[in-house]
């Protein structure tokens, strides 16, 4: 079903009546992404278990089976926004919904921890088509008075696949094979994909000039090498290490070639213009900190209830339903909070809430209450809404709405870089403050076991497994080792928020001006809309 649209004038009267269908439908297309995701975290420790119950997979190859699918989303989003802007957004995300349910498919089936970081890596590739689709459409369907509750809706629906993610997998994982955690994907896409043709109208860019080719391999290039880099300096625990350096530096020339181009060229992918907007620039470098601190603190989370505290994926899942049920029930009204206190008070306020929770894993051990567990996971989720949806905002408004699938990826692109090099730096942080605790514990396993013992804690236990009942004293080691690396960790994905809130509070605005758009013309009423002139 396609509607005509004129970007810079009123919606359409068809797509305005059907516009929170389309949002429901947006919701669900975005929930099976990041979805996925959340059962992966939850699943972490069956995958590392040896086969037949797991892959057997190591630390390194679990951390590579995540970041691969973050290394070829990153790296394709920017490009994904402008061939949605280009070609149409409906019909890239059809595409990347039939693409990411395909290799679920295959992932579910992998027979090795290399298969399985294949496959997540082409499952990357299809998110990053429906990522920044679902909001591009969005900003297309809703006026500009309504776009910051239908973002806000839109964050909401994060947290749902947040809180579902986790209990689905746990489900999956308590009655099926690992495998299940990726098939189930396959029946929501295909449900999506039909939901997606019937309802969801078609919505370009009408004027996107001449193709910008060096401009696209430029932030292809420059991306992956970037988020590669990262990557493998989180997995040496080495960022002085030449590939790193190599990689990274690559990559960051090659962004840096990237925007002096596209301040040259006639064609412009994107206006870089829009970073000298200070505002802009604060809001997608807030997003960016936010996923730093947040990735790196939720990757060890999984480990500390599981292995430290000893619950099944499923109560995992049930665990973590704070963080999300609190995103869920704020995100949709942080606008309303936002017109009472305005952009940098809530931004910065979440941010520094965001903060002191992650402090709090710090003082976490075996015996903390799990009231205080829900306690902060809700707070945390608390603080996520009250910066991911007016951030969100100030990004999508700061652009002209035939560009919001460029603005989108944007707004993707930083979140995803900055997840990554959560992951990669704070685990990199956990690795190495858990292997220097951990070292007098492991004198007891022969010098030849004691570099892989010391890899992780799951390592460590597997080793103490082998040793029956003499393994005992290192099984107390390797908990008391992985709780302060835990709170070493935190304190630095606690520091990276409070930078966060620095930004937001120096360069976001007490109050956004909202002059109205050219696009902001009263719709008629029915009555007029029916009256002949």
């Amino acid at each position: 079903m396609t509607d005509p649209a004129v970007p810079s004038g009123r919606v359409s009267e068809a797509v305005h009546r059907r516009r929170w269908a389309v949002l429901g439908v947006l919701m669900l297309s975005l929930l099976v992404v990041v979805i996925d995701n959340s059962i992966l975290n939850v699943a972490i420790k069956t995958i590392s278990t040896p086969a037949p119950v797991g892959l057997g997979a190591s630390q390194v190859e679990i951390e590579w089976a995540i970041n691969s699918y973050s290394l070829v989303f990153a790296g394709l989003l920017f490009s994904a926004g402008l061939l949605g802007d280009r070609l149409g957004r409906r019909k890239v995300l059809v595409a990347g919904m039939l693409a990411f349910g395909a290799c679920s498919a295959l992932a579910a089936y992998a027979d090795s921890p290399g298969e399985l970081i294949a496959y997540r890596a082409l499952m990357g590739l299809g998110a990053a088509f429906v990522m920044p689709a679902t909001l591009a459409i969005l900003m297309n369907v809703f006026e500009r008075e309504e776009q910051p509750k239908a973002i806000g809706i839109w964050a909401g629906g994060v947290g749902l696949a947040i809180a579902v993610g986790p209990v689905t997998g746990g489900l999956l994982l308590d009655h099926f094979w690992w495998g299940s955690a990726f098939l189930v994907n396959v029946p929501v896409v295909l449900v999506a994909v039909v939901l997606i043709l019937v309802l969801v109208p078609e919505s370009r860019d009408p004027a996107p000039g001449r193709v910008d080719p060096l401009g696209v391999l430029l932030t292809v290039v420059g991306l992956t090498l970037l988020v590669y880099g990262i990557v493998e300096g989180g997995r040496l625990a080495d960022f002085t290490d030449p590939v790193v350096l190599a990689t990274s530096g690559t990559g960051l020339l090659a962004l840096w070639l990237f925007v002096r181009h596209e301040k040259r060229t006639a064609h412009p992918a994107i206006d870089v213009r829009y970073f000298r907007d200070r505002v802009f620039s604060a809001a997608v470098t807030a997003v960016a900190l936010v996923f730093f601190a947040l990735m790196g603190v939720t990757f060890f989370s999984v480990f500390y209830l599981q292995t430290v505290r000893g619950h099944s994926p499923l109560e995992t899942g049930l665990l973590m339903l704070p963080l999300a049920i609190a995103q869920l029930l704020a995100a949709p009204r942080a606008r309303l909070v936002v017109e009472r206190f305005g952009h940098r008070a809530v931004t910065t306020s979440g941010l520094l809430l965001l903060a002191a929770t992650l402090a709090s894993f710090a003082v976490f051990d075996e015996r903390t209450p799990l009231w205080v567990l829900e306690l902060v996971f809700f707070l945390m989720g608390l603080g996520m809404a009250h910066v991911v949806t007016p951030t969100n905002v100030l990004i999508m408004q700061a652009v002209p709405r035939e560009k919001a699938g460029s603005a989108s990826a944007l707004s993707s692109t930083f979140r995803q870089v900055g997840g990554a090099l959560g992951i990669a730096v704070l685990g990199s942080v956990l690795s190495a403050a858990y292997r220097a605790g951990v070292e007098d514990g492991i004198a007891v396993l022969p010098e030849a076991a004691r570099h892989t013992a010391g890899e992780s804690i799951e390592a460590t236990l597997a080793a103490a497994h082998r040793l029956g009942a003499d393994g005992a004293p290192l099984v107390a080691a390797a908990h008391q080792s992985f709780l302060h690396a835990m709170g070493a960790t935190a304190l630095w994905g606690a520091a990276v928020a409070v930078l966060g809130a620095v930004v937001t509070a120096l360069f976001l605005p007490a109050r956004t001006p909202r002059p109205p758009a050219p696009d902001e013309v009263p719709r008629p009423t029915r009555t007029e809309a029916g009256r002949t002139p």
